[in-house]
């Protein structure tokens, strides 16, 4: 069972991609978030960061922990407030540069 969400799910299937989203002229953060452990986690994380404003695509890689958020005019803060909303951790911030 997930201990992190106890939805019920056996294993940690790894949900998402942590592709990178940056396009021209947006920004992206890839974020560090401890705690999550299977797809029921990754999708109440990347709704809740999906709500704040600026941003326009959130990619989740369950196996090392990576949120990529890209967008524009977004902050450190809101991301971490949105991920303690859905009940997990923000360790790190990593900013990413369009190449």
């Amino acid at each position: 069972m997930c201990t992190a969400c106890a939805c019920g799910t056996q294993d940690g299937t790894r949900s998402g991609d942590s592709a990178q989203v940056v396009a021209d002229g947006a920004e992206a953060n890839v974020y560090t978030v401890s705690g999550m452990t299977c797809g029921h986690c990754v999708s109440s994380v990347s709704g809740e960061i999906g709500k704040v404003g600026g941003v326009t695509d959130v990619r989740v890689d369950l196996s090392s922990g990576a949120v990529t958020v890209g967008g524009a005019g977004f902050s450190d803060e809101k991301i971490r407030a949105a991920v303690e909303r859905a009940g997990y951790t923000l360790a790190a911030t990593l900013p990413v540069s369009a190449a």
